[in-house]
C-alpha cells in the first residue's frame, strides 16, 4: 500500500499541516522536527499524490528527464543528451511544459520529484531489476522509459531497434571483408541497449558462419575516455583486428584518437563503426560510419507519451514504441586490402 501524507505525520507525531510544511518549506517548524519529517519521508522515499496536487491547483508544469547513476554535471561530456533535451523541449512547448535533466547517482536520490513537484518523468536506461525501478514505478507519477527493454506489463516505454543496428554496423564490416571485429561497449546488462546490439551483432557473424569470440568484446568504452583506453587494448591484442564497432559515437571519437597517437591510422589500418550520429559525427577526420538513431524524434516521442498519460489522453495500459535506425556510411570504414 502506497504511504500517505497522514501515514508520514503519524509515524512522526505531527500534524498533517507540519509535515506539509516541511515538505514545501513553509511556515515555522522547528529544525528538530523538521529533521525528523525529512528522515522519515526519505526512509519511505515518499512523494506526494500527483492527483491530489492537480485538485489543489499545484501543477508545476515541469517534466524531467532521469538519467540514472550518473553523477550530476557529467551531461555535458555527451551531446546525446543535448540533441534528445531538444526534442523533448521542442514536444513538450505547445503544452509550455519546462524541462529539466537530471542524474540519479543512487536508488533512493529521488527526492527532487516531490520538491519540484514534478508532473512527469523521462527514464533514460534503467534496468528493472534494481531498487531504483522498484522506487520509480512506486511513485506512481506518469512516466515514460526510454532505452530500457523493460518486461513488466503496462509501463510505457521508447527504444530503438537497436538489435537491428548492430546487425546492420557488422554485416558492413563482413561485407569489407573484416573477420576479427571488436565490440566496444558500454556496460552490458541484460536486455539494455549495448546488449540488444550485441545481439545484433553475434547474429550477423553467424550468418557470416564466423564463431562469436567473447575475447573480442570490450566493455567500459561508452565515453570518450573509454574509447581512447579501448585503442590501447586493441593496439595491444596480440591477434590482428581491422575493425572495431563501437556502441556510442562519443566511444569512436575517443578511439580514433588514441589509434592515432598509437601510429594506427582510421581506416588505413582498422575500420570503425560508432553508433548515434550525434551532431558531430560527419564532422569528424575521418567522417564516422556510424548506425543513425533519430535522437530528436525519440525525445519527442517520448514526451508525447507522457504528455498523453498527464493529461489522460491514452487510457491504454502501457505501450512500446520502437523507432528504425539505418546505416550511415562515411569515410571511418574502408575495405580490407
Amino acid at each position: 500500500m502506497k504511504l500517505t501524507i497522514n501515514d508520514i505525520a503519524r509515524e512522526a507525531g505531527v500534524s498533517i499541516a507540519t509535515v506539509s510544511n516541511v515538505m514545501n518549506n513553509t511556515g515555522r517548524v522547528s529544525e528538530d522536527t523538521a529533521r525528523k519529517v525529512k528522515k522519515i519521508i526519505e526512509a519511505h522515499n515518499y512523494t506526494p499524490n500527483i492527483s491530489a496536487r492537480k485538485l489543489k491547483n499545484k501543477n508545476s508544469q515541469l517534466i524531467s528527464v532521469i538519467v540514472p547513476y550518473l553523477k550530476k554535471g557529467k551531461f555535458e561530456d555527451n551531446p546525446f543528451f543535448w540533441q534528445l533535451l531538444n526534442g523533448v523541449e521542442n514536444g513538450a512547448k505547445d503544452q509550455r511544459f519546462n524541462v529539466m535533466l537530471t542524474g540519479v547517482e543512487n536508488d533512493h536520490d529521488l527526492t527532487f520529484i516531490n520538491k519540484q513537484y514534478l508532473d512527469g518523468i523521462i527514464v533514460i536506461g534503467l534496468d528493472e531489476k534494481t531498487k531504483l525501478f522498484k522506487n520509480i514505478i512506486n511513485l506512481t507519477i506518469p512516466c515514460v522509459f526510454m532505452d530500457s527493454y523493460l518486461t513488466k506489463q503496462g509501463i510505457y516505454q521508447v527504444y530503438n531497434n537497436d538489435l537491428m543496428g548492430g546487425y546492420l554496423a557488422t554485416k558492413h564490416l563482413l561485407s569489407l571483408g573484416h573477420k576479427k571485429i571488436v565490440i566496444v561497449a558500454g556496460k552490458l546488462a541484460e536486455q539494455g541497449v549495448d546488449y540488444q546490439r550485441c545481439l545484433g551483432y553475434r547474429q550477423a557473424l553467424e550468418e557470416a558462419g564466423i564463431v562469436y569470440d567473447p575475447n573480442l568484446i570490450m566493455d567500459q568504452g561508452a565515453s570518450i575516455a573509454g574509447g581512447y583506453h579501448a585503442a590501447q587494448k586493441i593496439f595491444s591484442n596480440q591477434e590482428k583486428i581491422t575493425a572495431v564497432f563501437t556502441l556510442s559515437d562519443i566511444g569512436a571519437m575517443g578511439l580514433i584518437r588514441g589509434l592515432n597517437e598509437l601510429g594506427l591510422a582510421v581506416p588505413e589500418d582498422i575500420s570503425v563503426v560508432g553508433y548515434d550520429d550525434i551532431i558531430y559525427s560527419e564532422y569528424m577526420i575521418p567522417s564516422l560510419t556510424t548506425v543513425r538513431q533519430d535522437i530528436y524524434q525519440k525525445g519527442e516521442t517520448a514526451v508525447q507519451l507522457l504528455l498523453d498519460q498527464i493529461n489522460r489522453k491514452n487510457n491504454s495500459n502501457g505501450k512500446q514504441i520502437i523507432l528504425p535506425v539505418e546505416l550511415k556510411i562515411r569515410e571511418s570504414t574502408a575495405r580490407r586490402e
